[in-house]
């Protein structure tokens, strides 16, 4: 038996309690993971508290994340005692994911884990930081350079935001921090951030076309805050866009696209294909330290993970939620 967090579905709706699963209850797989750390993110918020239709089978275990060492594995890449990490793939949504004590998955879906990391560290950047360095892979791809000028990042407090904004910072580009939470300026100022921006002045309808300010923008928001800051985005930039949190609707013009050359960078990081994800995870052994993640992120309990989803959505949470499932 191993304790884990169960969605259910009834004729009286949804219901999510900590409970105790025997292991013969796991789904099909070729790998077998002892789970030492999972994490909470947006997608895990809305699962848990059924405040939008993620979970598509029932009874789920959420957790889009998990970090932990193989136990078992039928699968040629894995061996037990392997440490790996999962992001993605629909786990937590059609396949029992990360926020319980054991998991059992498809070898193809896993990456190791960086030397550079601990399985906490790794849980730290979660999702939400494999999925801001896969945006800023894309700016520099696209040839956005900090002699170019500031970079924006928008939900700026938020696990992606966080390390979006401290990665940004490493590859030498002035960063500009959007919040709504002016309390937390000396939290993004820690990460490197130079300009704080009060989110107040993105997230109203604005003009088509904006003054130009931003090289390139890092956008975790979506809707009005998205279509301003495409609409402030200078001549032949770039913009990654990669969350909903205002919202899914793109209220905009073509004129920011058609007149000043920028480009709109969609960015997946559920489906993405590995050799992306590996590329991904060398920047961040590579330029996340420690430190940073300290910062960042805060820990519970796999008990206290229920509750924590809610306040998430409430915008309660800064930075990264970590859960010590052993805990």
């Amino acid at each position: 038996m191993f304790s884990a967090v169960v969605i259910n579905k009834g004729e009286s709706g949804q219901s999510v309690a900590l409970t105790q699963v025997d292991e013969s209850q796991l789904p099909e797989g070729d790998v077998t993971i002892d789970v030492e750390y999972s994490t909470l993110n947006y997608k895990d918020g809305l699962a848990i508290t059924g405040s939008s239709p993620v979970v598509r089978k029932f009874p789920m275990v959420p957790g889009i994340d998990l970090a932990g060492v193989v136990r078992e594995s039928s699968h040629a890449d894995w061996k037990a005692g392997d440490r790996v990490i999962l992001n993605g793939w629909g786990v937590g949504e059609t396949h029992w994911g990360g926020l319980a004590q054991k998991a059992r998955l498809k070898g193809e879906w896993l990456v190791p884990l960086p030397s550079a990391f601990s399985s906490r560290q790794a849980m730290a950047i979660g999702t939400a930081g494999y999925t801001a360095s896969l945006c800023v892979d894309a700016l520099l791809a696209h040839g956005v350079r900090p002699e170019q000028g500031e970079v924006l990042v928008t939900g700026a407090t938020g696990g992606v935001g966080s390390v979006a904004v401290a990665l940004l910072v490493k590859a030498g580009f002035s960063v500009a921090a959007a919040t709504g939470k002016a309390a937390e300026a000396d939290y993004l100022k820690q990460l490197g951030a130079s300009t704080i921006i009060d989110r107040a002045e993105l997230a109203a309808p604005g003009k088509p076309l904006q003054k130009e300010r931003w090289a390139g923008v890092v956008d975790c928001v979506g809707s009005h805050t998205l279509v301003n800051a495409c609409a402030q985005t200078r001549y032949g930039g770039a913009v990654a866009a990669c969350g909903l949190a205002q919202g899914a609707d793109f209220p905009a013009t073509v004129m920011p696209f058609i007149l000043r050359g920028l480009t709109l960078l969609g960015i997946d990081s559920v489906m993405a294909p590995k050799a992306r994800r590996l590329v991904a995870y060398e920047r961040l052994a590579r330029d996340l330290d420690g430190a940073a993640l300290d910062v960042i992120a805060t820990e519970i309990g796999l008990a206290d993970a229920i509750a924590t989803a809610a306040e998430l959505l409430q915008g309660k949470v800064r930075g990264r939620v970590v859960v010590n499932v052993n805990k």
